[in-house]
């Protein structure tokens, strides 16, 4: 039975188990194109040089074998799968069922319904169309300014608003004021005393923005900057909007990779028409997938998704039932999820708990107790894994002032890489842009950027 039999065998059975799912388009590609897929987050996407980056630090990795991707999925309608052609028939007819599990999950999830809605089906078509764009603004504008527009965009990636809509108005404009009263008789005789000056109203004055301290930092450069050409604004808005796409994957990770991992289980444990040598070679791969990061000789000072959500809704559906995690697979996030499921007795089997490095290289356990887990496992994910940071104030001469909430975040900024932000940012925005934030003490600091990327440092006691 070859992979083409086996996917349509597999997803009949899947339909069988109550599955529902988009259409899903699965391609084998070979080992560079998919190490590609995965870098860049698309088979075609805007080019930049932090990609390249990013790249090499995947290939060494993948030579010191601590990293091995087996396939790459696009929510959509229809998904897409990507798999490794040199993978074993056996290892894609895993794949394959993973795959039908993640489908499952993206079409039954609120968050991934609800960017579904707003950003459509069909977003490795509108990624390559951008890439096109991209490369058309190259030639007309040339590499450089374009690089600086993406240097910016892509240094803000995370730094949107997913309470907001994905196509968001500007500000509404302020409502006309009232006619001013006519003035009394008293008034008026006052006014035509000899040597007394002629009152000019006042010219109306900017009005105040943000109306409020605002997050979706791409959004507001994109709409505000007062300079910013159209050709900029729309990397602004396309970065913006890849960003929206990824934010369901990023928030229910460990959610979609245990639920994709519970069906592929299920659905090879049931799939009696597979050749017992496959299912064997199956499972010893659906093995690999799902166990922690440690072993028995060696804790793991990192969570692996797949191993944690997998272990997640067994014991829900052991406990409940298969409706009931069908029902927190549609309401839920990973911040519910584990909050809500991952209880004391589960993370005590699963030998979990948080940590301190010190700054000596020394590395301790600093708690078992539940809520501290919950929150090391969350922490990462708050706010995209990005610093809070809003738009304050555009003073009158379009200088713009941001900050970063180090209390919220617990923490405060790399200052050398924060002043290499602001200069992107800066270079944008054309006119003086001003940080106020914390360093890694909780030392209040303010960077100020000039347009010249000069940059002014000052501290005070936080």
């Amino acid at each position: 039975m070859n992979l083409d039999d086996t996917t349509a065998r597999l997803l009949a059975l899947a339909a069988e188990l109550g599955l529902d799912h988009y259409p899903v388009d699965f391609e084998l590609v070979p080992q560079n194109f998919m190490l590609e897929i995965a870098v860049y987050g698309m088979p075609v996407r805007m080019h930049h040089w932090s990609f390249g980056l990013r790249y090499i630090h995947q290939l060494l990795h993948q030579h010191m074998g601590h990293s091995r991707i087996f396939e790459v999925m696009f929510p959509g309608d229809p998904c897409r799968a990507f798999m490794m052609d040199n993978n074993s028939l056996a290892e894609n007819t895993l794949v394959t069922a993973h795959v039908i599990g993640h489908a499952d999950f993206i079409k039954r999830n609120a968050l991934f319904s609800r960017f579904m809605r707003m950003a459509g089906g069909h977003i490795l078509e509108q990624s390559a169309a951008r890439a096109h764009s991209l490369d058309q603004a190259r030639l007309r504008h040339g590499q450089r300014a374009v690089e600086t527009v993406l240097d910016a965009a892509l240094a803000l990636e995370p730094h949107i608003d997913i309470q907001q809509a994905l196509y968001r108005p500007p500000y509404p404009e302020p409502a006309e004021t009232a006619t001013p009263p006519q003035p009394d008789v008293f008034r008026q005789r006052y006014r035509s005393l000899p040597g007394e000056p002629d009152l000019v109203p006042a010219g109306p004055r900017r009005r105040h923005l943000p109306p409020r301290p605002e997050a979706d930092l791409l959004w507001f450069i994109a709409h505000y900057a007062p300079e910013l050409k159209d050709w900029e604004r729309d990397i602004f808005l396309a970065v913006r909007e890849e960003a929206f796409y990824f934010y369901p994957v990023h928030a229910c990770q460990i959610m979609n990779e245990g639920w994709a991992s519970y069906w592929h289980a299920r659905l090879l444990r049931e799939a009696d028409f597979l050749p017992h040598e496959r299912y064997l070679q199956a499972l010893r791969a659906h093995s690999d997938v799902v166990r922690p990061y440690g072993n028995e000789q060696q804790m793991a000072l990192a969570i692996n998704p797949y191993h944690l959500g997998f272990a997640i809704w067994e014991d829900i559906i052991e406990r409940d039932s298969l409706e009931s995690a069908r029902r927190i697979c549609a309401e839920e996030d990973d911040f519910g999820f584990i909050r809500n499921h991952l209880s004391a007795k589960l993370a005590e089997k699963l030998d979990l708990f948080s940590y301190q490095a010190r700054a000596d290289g020394d590395t301790r356990v600093s708690s078992r107790d539940i809520h501290d887990v919950r929150e090391a496992i969350l922490g990462p994910k708050y706010n995209y894994g990005a610093p809070c940071i809003t738009v304050e104030s555009m003073s009158d001469d379009f200088s713009l002032v941001l900050r970063h909430d180090h209390q919220r975040d617990g923490r405060g900024l790399a200052l050398v890489q924060a002043e290499q932000v602001m200069r992107y940012v800066a270079r944008v925005w054309r006119r003086p842009v001003t940080l106020h934030t914390a360093d890694f003490r909780g030392t209040a600091r303010t960077l100020h950027i000039t347009q010249q990327d000069v940059v002014h440092t000052s501290a005070r006691p936080a």
